[in-house]
């Protein structure tokens, strides 16, 4: 097996809680809006945007530079579509105020294309494509068939194919121990942040089942 797949394998088994957690929320009947859980949604949207548009300038590999141009464009329009959902669901989303995340502070303080392809590409849209789908069980559990939708034809395909994306650039540029290190480390704190994090904002929402970006 090789590295990618070690990695990936070793992702899985760790971000399993955090998957777990959520279905446990759903099948425990979940609080929580559609409004509300998709103010989650719009905000991690934005943020991961943002993200991939900073980290294009300083990063010198053109195939990465370009999987980041590409993962700006793509959630941000994810950010549209949950904009546009929540306005349908009757949200004013001018109001919308972007909140401080400590997860994103992390992921802004990356500066080598190893951590950053390890983080913004491989673990972080996986994370995302994982809790997404309790969310659409739960958003399924409640006849919202919109949302479902959305989500269904639009975010999760993008989410994936930036995973696969993540996981083809780490196996180019991942190639030596010491990167390889570097690639463990940073999946390893990030997995470890996001999970403080959604715990965190589930014993304020009351659930676990809430989107990702």
């Amino acid at each position: 097996m090789g590295f990618v797949e070690q990695l990936e394998a070793w992702k899985s088994e760790r971000l399993a809680p955090i998957v777990g957690a959520g279905r446990m929320s759903l099948a425990d009947n979940a609080p929580g809006d559609a409004t509300q859980l998709l103010q989650i949604a719009l905000a991690n949207e934005i943020n991961v945007s943002e993200l991939a548009a900073a980290w294009m300038p300083s990063t010198r590999e053109l195939d990465v530079k370009l999987a980041f141009a590409r993962q700006a464009g793509d959630e941000a329009g994810h950010f549209q579509l949950v904009a546009d959902r929540l306005t349908a669901l009757g949200f004013d989303v001018a109001s919308f105020a972007q909140p401080d995340n400590p997860l994103f502070q992390y992921l802004r303080g990356l500066t080598t294309t190893v951590e950053r392809i390890a983080a913004g590409l491989f673990t972080l849209e996986s994370i995302a494509y994982a809790v997404n789908e309790n969310f659409m069980a739960l958003c399924d559990q409640r006849g919202d068939a919109e949302t479902v939708r959305i989500y269904r034809e639009y975010i999760q395909p993008d989410e994936h194919a930036h995973q696969q994306l993540g996981q083809r650039l780490l196996a180019k540029y991942a190639t030596t121990p010491e990167l390889q290190q570097v690639a463990r480390d940073t999946v390893s704190r990030l997995l470890e942040i996001a999970g403080a994090t959604r715990a965190s904002a589930a014993a304020r929402l009351g659930t676990a089942c809430f989107p990702g970006c």
